[in-house]
């Protein structure tokens, strides 16, 4: 079994992404927690936002363009705090946009997006398989670790990855 991707992103939220970092570089994501924003994935420009060492690392978004690559910029690191990743363990993080206004501090506030976290239960064999890799915090990202990665992170939308029940 291959092991999942623990983050995902939509070629809608990717397509904004792409967008971004055409004005602001490299660019990273936090999943807020809560209280002012909520639990939005909030962007910001890469290490405006303090990665703490036990913070984890879900996954580096290749949100494509080659315009962004010749630029240096590689992906979209997607961290959460340790805490957080330990009830959230068992979900795809699955990155899309919708219309409305972002996170105040996230970058596509102007936009007239918001970023939206959705979830996609992981299966327990999915499971196995993640709890058998390592986790990539803060302190090994310094160190130069990266989580692995299995093919694109990008799907069409966020259906794609997490079906929404019928009636």
């Amino acid at each position: 079994m291959d092991v999942p991707n623990r983050a995902l992103v939509t070629e809608a939220a990717a397509e904004l992404l792409r967008r971004l970092q055409e004005r602001h570089g490299a660019l990273m994501f936090h999943q807020s927690g809560g209280c002012c924003d909520g639990s939005s994935p909030m962007c910001y420009p890469d290490g405006d936002f303090l990665v703490g060492d036990r913070d984890v690392l879900l996954a580096v978004l290749d949100v494509g363009g080659a315009d962004a690559r010749s630029k240096g910029t590689f992906g979209v690191p997607v961290w959460i705090s340790g805490p957080q990743f330990d009830a959230w363990k068992h979900t795809q993080l699955v990155i899309d946009v919708v219309p409305g206004r972002g996170g105040g501090f996230s970058l596509e506030a102007p936009e007239g997006m918001r970023f939206l976290s959705r979830g996609r239960a992981f299966t327990a064999d999915e499971n196995s398989a993640l709890a058998a890799l390592p986790l990539v915090t803060g302190a090994d990202f310094e160190r130069g670790e990266r989580p692995p990665s299995n093919g694109t992170h990008i799907v069409a939308e966020g259906v794609d990855a997490c079906a929404i029940p019928l009636k």
